[in-house]
């Protein structure tokens, strides 16, 4: 089943993008639930709900690696997520996404 993403009320500029991240919860070997509240350092993966038009070298414009409904890895941010239309995101630069995740 396709999963759909609303479009935003929000449009990022330069080469910011606005990531929905995934909600996941691991387990333990011994089948204890680790909460997100137990922050490691490690990657996060999200989705790609909008892109700025890229970055400017030299007056020119460096278009965007990644486009809407990429699923990423992304640098774990130490900020909180910002809250839009009663949904929590993160808005960052492209060079914070370490790679885009194959689709199955």
């Amino acid at each position: 089943m396709a999963k759909t993403t609303k479009n935003l009320s929000i449009q990022p500029l330069g080469d910011r993008v606005v990531v929905k991240p995934l909600e996941s919860e691991e387990v333990s070997a011994s089948g204890i639930i680790i909460p997100d509240t137990v922050k490691k350092e490690k990657a996060e993966r999200g989705t790609v709900v909008a892109t700025g038009p890229g970055r400017y070298d030299d007056g020119a414009v460096v278009p965007m690696n990644v486009k809407k409904g990429d699923e990423v890895l992304f640098e774990q941010t130490y900020r909180e997520p910002i809250e839009i239309d009663g949904e929590d995101y993160y808005i960052f630069n492209e060079s914070s996404i370490l790679a885009i995740l194959p689709k199955n």
